[in-house]
């Protein structure tokens, strides 16, 4: 029989949770994966961040990633079926990858087993600190025994409301990935520009170019307080090897804005694939 919160949770291992929960065992991490060469590694497991950003740096073209296929969503269906009555899983928006489609191929897999737990799946429209942000809150609703509808709802209440802004140390990656124009690249290095990049509802948009990381990290405060106003926030900073400057970041925010909850969270490498290391930000809702 299930034991514990009737609802267990699952989410894919974008969701960069911090590491206050990261070893919770009533949460479980489906990993992406991501390979060097001939190497495959299991996003969040196989290597820490240190030495994933170090072989990042060196190699001599960008890692490929993938999302977790759906027989590892079903897998871990399985073993949350085990610990709860029902199961959300939360994956990130559907824009950035193809979690979402694998975990939804699992769930209507699932559905014809023999005695089949109820499986709501989620896309959260966001990733990193923003999913996370929409995980930890059916996390606490779950914890505080409340039903599959109940968790349901208090996750998408706070989904349209997850809004992440983080700046770019450089956009050589994302040129490297194919993201971007090698003229932007080239123009953003010369110029020794931050971009400045908004996510919202699972849509990224640029929202400034400073020419100093301090500069952005004002800009990105400023328009965080402007949608905030004097509200109490749940907010989690996010970086890509840059854990002193989050802390610091971590420290502002703490004195700039009433939080109801504040973490520090790292990217994971297969976001980390794509932005380089370097990315500082915040995600939030209030």
């Amino acid at each position: 029989m299930p034991t514990g919160p009737s609802v267990a949770i699952v989410a894919d291992s974008a969701a960069a949770l911090p590491p206050e929960l990261t070893g919770d065992s009533r949460i479980d991490i489906v990993p992406m994966q991501y390979t060097f060469g001939d190497e495959t590694y299991l996003d969040g497991r196989d290597l820490d961040p240190t030495s994933f950003y170090r072989m990042l740096k060196e190699a001599p073209v960008l890692p490929t990633t993938s999302a977790p296929s759906p027989a590892s969503y079903l897998e871990a269906f399985q073993r949350a079926a085990s610990r709860g009555r029902s199961v959300v899983c939360l994956t990130v928006a559907s824009q950035f990858s193809s979690s979402h489609d694998s975990a939804m191929a699992a769930a209507r897999e699932a559905e014809g087993l023999p005695g089949a737990t109820p499986i709501v799946v989620l896309d959260t429209e966001s990733a990193a600190g923003g999913e996370g942000l929409v995980v930890v809150e059916a996390w606490r609703a779950a914890n505080r025994g409340l039903g599959l509808d109940e968790v349901v709802g208090a996750a998408r209440s706070v989904i349209p409301r997850v809004k992440l802004f983080a700046f770019l140390d450089t956009l050589f990656f994302l040129w490297r990935g194919g993201r971007v124009h090698r003229l932007a690249y080239a123009g953003s290095s010369l110029l020794k520009i931050k971009p400045l990049l908004e996510m919202t509802r699972g849509q990224v948009r640029g929202v400034g170019r400073p020419r100093t990381a301090s500069r952005a990290e004002e800009r990105l405060l400023t328009l965080m307080r402007r949608e905030v106003g004097e509200a109490r926030v749940h907010a989690t900073v996010i970086h890509a090897d840059s854990a002193e400057a989050a802390e610091r970041l971590r420290d502002r925010v703490a004195s700039e804005f009433t939080c109801d909850d504040l973490f520090v969270s790292e990217f994971s490498p297969v976001m980390g694939t794509h932005t380089g290391p370097g990315l500082l930000g915040v995600a939030f809702w209030a």
